[in-house]
């Protein structure tokens, strides 16, 4: 699914207030790397649906 593109300029991360991007199925925070899902195109920026960051150690 399309997010909005000015919706993404808007968004940020609920727990920290960082900034976000979408990646995949989720939207992304890029300063805590918590990943927020995507359901039928609506973004669920609760705290308590966030998933936590990616490990990116390989």
């Amino acid at each position: 699914m399309t997010i909005n593109k000015e919706l993404l300029e808007i968004l940020i991360c609920p727990d920290c207030r960082g900034n976000v991007e979408k990646k995949d199925e989720f939207i992304v925070c890029s300063d805590c790397g918590k990943r927020y899902p995507i359901r039928e195109g609506i973004p669920i920026m609760l705290i308590t649906e966030a998933l936590p960051p990616e490990n990116t150690n390989g």
